[in-house]
């Protein structure tokens, strides 16, 4: 049996995202595509956003803000919503990341987020991210690169060197990639004085060159500041600064004797952002189109970065990105200055919803004890409701049942399962209690099922990615009817 297409798109999806930052822009090739108008914050939203309009934003160029307008919306209406992050555990580079040891180049890295970091050893690793370069006309502009072959990797040490029971390296001494051998680079580039003072200014000379920062390609190594550079399309020169991550080359594929699974960096959270996106675009496209000519509701979705590290940014969850936007909406259509936008807003947040999509765990056939006996969530059965009594997961009756109605009213209808963690377990967190707390709106936490969480090479099941879009896409097209029904005040 082939798999679903949409599983074969979210390869594409994956394959070209390394990075949050490509995972907007994927994501935005997307929406724009399916008629989707690019906003800014910054500007005036006054009739520029319309009933019956679909529009997206994006903040940092790593989280991003998309949403359709049902042509019967009135200020105060309801907001579908669904809530995903962009972001995975990884290794960045440091701001200064040249290294050498034994006649090995190397470069420094930072640990980003709680990685399963043994898993990135001998593996064919590369880099990716955000170059900042200059215009030539004093100002800045955003390039993304994704150096595509792999330069980099973090041997083991040899069994015959050591032979403790555990692997356990040490993040900050024993996790430095190999990029290349100094004897290479001597042979190759010109010998460049590296002065580890900083840069200064003597006495008496012209300071109108001064730069208060090392140039990257003094902090960084050269080779690798150009192989960046030629990504970019620019000279090593115009690079002002850089955020490199790096990634796995070995692409996502279909696995399984029957192509029913996906190996694949990033599942976590990339899945759910792809499955957020496409289903908001199925819920629009030209087979629903008439369901937003009479909807009351807006349709969104919010894709926030810095979730593995705990959403404190400008452009995580616990920011104000997701607020100040339904704000704006709230009182979309009428007068600002009537009694009733005032409380426009407030009448949103109690009217709307939001299902915080975020992986969750399946089954490990190796691990069965791991898991509550009456809880094991299995690939491709289902998109997985997670609940915990403690609220790391917003999850309550009133939304199980919303969210069951969308299931049962998807073209297939979505199966769904249930999941709590051991007593005796601990449990990890979402997006989902933060932002229903912040604002006060009806949460469910949700997610398709996978092993190897936090792995740089993680599993999941190829026909929950179609699960997962069905599920948001009924949810979109029904949840201004079913806002009313479902209530408890």
């Amino acid at each position: 049996m082939a798999p679903p297409k949409s599983a074969l798109q979210f390869l594409d999806f994956v394959n070209a995202s390394p990075t949050p930052y490509h995972s907007v822009a994927s994501a935005a090739l997307l929406l724009e595509k399916a008629g989707f108008t690019k906003i800014r914050e910054r500007d005036d939203w006054t009739g520029a956003v319309k009933p019956g309009g679909k529009y997206y934003l994006t903040r940092n160029g790593s989280s991003i803000v998309a949403f359709a307008v049902g042509a019967k919306w009135r200020p105060g209406g309801p907001v579908g919503m669904v809530g995903a992050h962009t972001d995975s555990p990884c290794l960045r580079l440091k701001p200064v990341s040249k290294k050498s040891a034994a006649g090995f180049l190397q470069v420094g890295v930072e640990t980003y987020g709680g990685g399963i970091w043994h898993s990135w050893f001998d593996r064919d690793l590369s880099v990716a991210g955000r170059v900042m370069v200059s215009d030539g006309q004093g100002g800045f502009q955003q390039k993304l690169v994704k150096v595509n072959k792999p330069i980099l990797r973090i041997p083991t040490l040899a069994i015959h060197l050591n032979r403790a029971a555990e692997f356990n390296p040490n993040k900050e001494t024993e996790l430095f990639p190999i990029a290349g051998l100094v004897a290479a680079e001597l042979n190759k580039t010109p010998d460049q004085s590296q002065d580890q003072a900083g840069p200064q200014v003597k006495e008496g000379e012209d300071d109108s060159d001064f730069q208060p920062l090392k140039a990257v390609t003094e902090r960084h190594h050269l080779p690798l500041v150009t192989l960046v550079a030629s990504e970019a399309g620019v000279s090593p020169d115009d690079i002002a600064d850089f955020e490199l991550v790096l990634y796995d080359t070995h692409a996502s594929c279909l696995g399984g004797l029957h192509d029913e699974f996906i190996f694949s960096p990033r599942l976590d959270n990339q899945e759910m952002t792809f499955c957020s996106v496409m289903g908001l675009i199925r819920s629009v496209s030209d087979a629903n189109s008439s369901s937003l000519d009479s909807d009351p509701s807006v349709r969104m979705i919010a894709c926030f970065d810095h979730e593995e590290i705990g959403s404190t940014s400008a452009h995580g969850a616990d920011s104000n990105l997701l607020p100040a936007v339904l704000r704006r909406l709230s009182v979309l259509g009428g007068d600002d200055a009537s009694p009733e936008a005032a409380a426009a807003f407030e009448q949103t947040l109690s009217r709307s919803f939001l299902v915080s999509a975020d992986m969750a765990h399946s089954v490990h056939p190796n691990y069965a004890g791991k898991y509550e006996s009456s809880h094991q969530p299995e690939m491709n059965r289902g998109v997985v409701i997670k609940i915990n009594a403690n609220q790391r997961y917003a999850t309550n009756s009133p939304g199980i049942v919303l969210v069951r109605e969308a299931a049962r009213l998807a073209s297939p209808p979505v199966p769904l399962q249930l999941f709590v963690v051991r007593n005796d377990s601990p449990c990890g967190s979402t997006i989902g209690p933060m932002l229903s707390a912040k604002m006060g709106v009806r949460t469910l936490d949700l997610g398709n099922p996978q092993l190897s969480m936090h792995s740089i090479r993680e599993t999941g099941g190829s026909g929950d990615v179609e699960h997962g879009i069905g599920l948001f896409d009924s949810f979109f097209r029904h949840y201004g009817s079913l806002e009313g029904k479902i209530l408890v005040d």
